[in-house]
C-alpha cells in the first residue's frame, strides 16, 4: 500500500486505465453537489490555493504482456468525483478552445477515455468525453445532466484550467494486486460508501465481456424490475445487525453449498466461511481454493434465488398470521421474533423436499422446537451451528430424521424441552417483551378459528405487550401483608400469566391504575376491553373482578394446556 498525496497529473497520466466496477451502480451526484463543486472551482481559480477533494482508492490490476495498456487500477473509491471532474473539465476546455488539453490529460494514447465507467453510464460518459464541439444533449440520466449544468452555468472568464489543475488535491491509496481488498471496502464502509456484499459479488462474477450471463444470472434475479430491487434491498435484523436479504441470500447459499459431500470442505474452513462480516472473501476463497466452476455456480444460485423469493416473506409481521404450519408460520418466527439464524436450513428444506405433507410436518416441528425452547429461554447460542451446519450436512428433510438427530444427542445444548419444563416456563420464566408477545400470540393464531371469532388477527407487530397487574401496583393494588408475599407478586407479575397482547398501548393513567379502571378506562381513555377485542387468549379473564396471583397462575395454566396442544410432546425425545 501506497498512501500520500495525489495531484490530478499523478491520477491521470497517460497511460493508466482508472476501472470502475462495470456493476457498480450509476452516478448519482446531483445539482447540489455541481453547484458546490462549480463554485469551489471559481474560488480556486481566485485565490490560487490548494483545494482538497477527498480520497482516492485506486487497486493494480494485474497486467499481461498481450495488454497493450501497462497500467491498470480498479476506482475503488472516488467513483463520484472523478466522474464529475472529467465532465466539468471537458466542458470547459470546450469552452476555452483547450480540446486537445483535455484529451492529452484525461485520455490514452490511443485516444480512448482513460475512466472506464459502469455500464449504466458509460455509453452516457463516453458520448460526453468525446465531444468535439459543445452540443445539445437531452439530459436522460445524470450524466448527461452533470454535462448540461457545466454547459450552461460554467463561466471560462472565472476558471482557469491550469491553476485548478495545479491545486487541486487528494489523498492517495494504491494497492497492489494481493492486498487485502475486503479489508480497504470494510474501511470504506465506515466512511460512509455503501459497499454491499452483493455488489462486490457481481463484479466478481461478471466482466465487461458477460453482458448476457449478467442479464441471465443476476439482472433478471436481482434487478429485474423496482418490485424485484426493493425486495432485495429489504433490511431485516440479524444477529446485532441489520442486513438486506439479497445478502442474506448469500449467507445462506453458501451454508448450504459447502456442507455438500462431494466438496469435502475442510472443518476449519467452514468456520471461516461461516463469519458474515467476511463474506464476500468467503466466496473468492471457496471458490478459488475448491475449484468451483462459477458459471455452474450462478446457475445453482439462480435456482435458490428464485426459491429464496418465493417463500422468505418478512411482511408476514404485518398480516394476520394462517393457523396452518407451514412456511408463513415458520416467516413469522425468523421475521417476528428475530430468528433469521433458520433461513440457510429453511431454504435448505425448501429446496430438498417436494412433497408438501412432509415439508409441512418438518416446519410444524420446527415450530414446536424453536417456540417450546423460547418459553424455557433457553439458549441460542448455538442455533448458528445448528441451523447452517450440522441439519446441513446431516441432510435432515423429514420430521422423523431432526426427532432421530435430536434423540443420539449427547448433550442438552440443542434438547427439546418436555411439558415439565414447558409448564415451569408458563409459571416461572421471565422473558423480554418481544419473546414474551410472541409465545402469546402463536398460541392465539392457533384458536383464533375455535370460536368463529369474527375479529381479524392482526400481524405480530401490531401488537403490543402488557402487564396485567402493573409493575407500579402498590399505588393502585391492594397491599399484601408479608415482604415474602410482595416478593412473590413482583415476581410473578413478569411472567406469562400476567401478560397479554393488545391493539395498542395503554396510556400511562391507564397502565397503571386498579383492576376495575384498567379494564374499562377512565373518561376518554380506553382500557383493556376496548383494545383487546376477539383476543381469546386474554378475553375470559376480563371478566374477573379481582386480578392476582392466583389468577396469574390459572392463566398460565390455560396458556400451558394450548401450547402444549399446538406445540406437541414428542414421546421420544422428551428430556428426563
Amino acid at each position: 500500500m501506497d498512501a500520500g498525496k495525489r495531484t490530478i497529473n499523478d491520477i491521470f497520466n497517460g497511460n493508466r486505465v482508472l476501472e470502475i466496477p462495470f456493476f457498480q451502480r450509476a452516478y448519482v451526484w446531483g445539482k447540489n453537489q455541481w453547484e458546490r463543486l462549480l463554485e469551489d472551482m471559481e474560488l480556486v481559480s481566485s485565490s490560487n490555493k490548494p483545494y482538497f477533494l477527498g480520497s482516492v482508492i485506486l487497486k493494480q490490476q494485474q497486467t499481461h504482456s498481450s495488454n497493450a495498456i501497462g497500467d491498470m487500477r480498479t476506482l475503488i473509491d472516488g467513483q463520484q468525483r472523478l466522474t464529475t471532474l472529467n465532465i466539468f473539465f471537458k466542458v470547459l476546455c470546450l469552452k476555452t478552445g483547450k480540446n486537445s488539453s483535455f484529451e492529452r490529460r484525461f485520455k490514452l494514447e490511443n485516444d480512448r477515455v482513460a475512466l472506464w465507467h459502469n455500464h449504466n453510464d458509460i455509453r452516457s460518459f463516453e458520448k460526453v468525453l468525446n465531444l468535439q464541439s459543445l452540443e445539445d444533449i437531452k439530459g436522460d440520466n445524470n450524466i448527461l445532466e452533470a454535462y448540461n449544468f457545466f454547459k450552461e452555468n460554467a463561466d471560462p472568464a472565472k476558471l482557469d484550467w491550469q491553476t485548478i489543475l495545479n491545486n487541486i488535491m487528494f489523498v492517495g491509496i494504491d494497492l497492489g494486486v494481493d492486498e487485502d481488498e475486503q479489508q480497504i471496502f470494510d474501511t470504506i464502509n465506515s466512511l460512509g460508501v455503501r459497499l454491499t456484499t452483493a455488489e462486490l459479488l457481481k463484479n466478481y462474477f461478471f466482466s465487461r465481456n458477460e453482458l448476457s450471463e449478467y442479464d441471465t444470472y443476476w439482472k433478471n434475479i436481482f434487478e429485474k424490475d423496482d418490485d424485484t430491487k426493493r425486495y432485495w434491498d429489504r433490511g431485516v435484523t440479524a444477529g446485532r445487525f441489520r442486513r438486506t436479504f439479497i445478502d442474506l441470500f448469500f449467507y445462506s447459499f453458501l451454508q448450504i453449498k459447502i456442507q455438500q459431500d462431494d466438496l469435502k470442505v475442510r472443518t476449519e474452513d467452514k468456520l471461516e466461511y461461516s463469519k458474515v462480516e467476511t463474506l464476500f472473501d468467503s466466496y473468492k476463497n471457496f471458490i478459488k481454493g475448491y475449484g468451483i466452476d462459477k458459471k455452474a455456480l450462478l446457475a445453482e444460485i439462480k435456482v435458490y434465488a428464485e426459491l429464496f423469493r418465493e417463500n422468505f416473506d418478512a411482511d408476514i409481521v404485518d398480516r394476520e398470521l394462517t393457523a396452518e404450519y407451514g412456511i408463513e408460520r415458520i416467516n413469522a418466527i425468523i421475521f417476528g421474533l428475530d430468528t433469521t439464524t433458520l433461513i440457510p436450513y429453511i431454504l435448505y428444506v425448501l429446496k430438498n423436499v417436494q412433497d408438501q405433507q412432509q415439508q409441512a410436518d418438518l416446519f410444524e416441528f420446527i415450530e414446536s422446537y424453536v417456540m417450546r425452547r423460547i418459553v424455557v429461554n433457553a439458549t441460542t447460542k448455538n442455533y448458528n451451528q445448528l441451523f447452517t451446519d450440522r441439519l446441513i450436512s446431516n441432510q435432515i428433510l423429514s420430521k422423523e430424521q431432526f426427532q432421530e438427530f435430536l434423540s443420539n444427542q449427547d448433550d442438552r445444548v440443542n434438547y427439546l424441552p418436555n411439558n415439565k419444563e414447558l409448564k415451569r416456563g408458563f409459571d416461572e420464566v421471565v422473558l423480554i417483551n418481544k419473546q414474551a408477545a410472541g409465545i402469546i400470540y402463536f398460541l392465539e393464531s392457533k384458536i383464533r378459528n375455535r370460536s368463529r371469532q369474527a375479529t381479524q388477527l392482526l400481524g405480530i407487530s401490531r401488537y403490543s405487550l402488557e402487564h396485567l397487574m402493573p409493575k407500579k401496583w402498590e399505588n393502585k393494588w391492594p397491599s399484601v401483608a408479608t415482604k415474602e408475599e410482595k416478593d412473590t407478586r413482583n415476581f410473578k407479575l413478569k411472567t406469562l400469566g400476567n401478560l397479554a397482547i393488545i391493539t395498542q398501548s395503554l396510556n400511562a393513567s391507564i397502565r397503571d391504575s386498579d383492576w376495575q379502571t384498567k379494564r374499562h378506562g377512565n373518561g376518554n381513555r380506553q382500557g383493556l376491553i376496548h383494545f383487546s377485542g376477539g383476543i381469546e387468549t386474554l378475553a375470559p379473564y376480563l371478566a374477573i373482578d379481582d386480578w392476582n396471583e392466583e389468577e396469574i397462575q390459572k392463566r398460565a395454566n390455560s396458556l400451558y394446556d394450548i401450547a402444549t396442544e399446538v406445540w406437541k410432546e414428542e414421546e421420544s425425545l422428551v428430556a428426563s
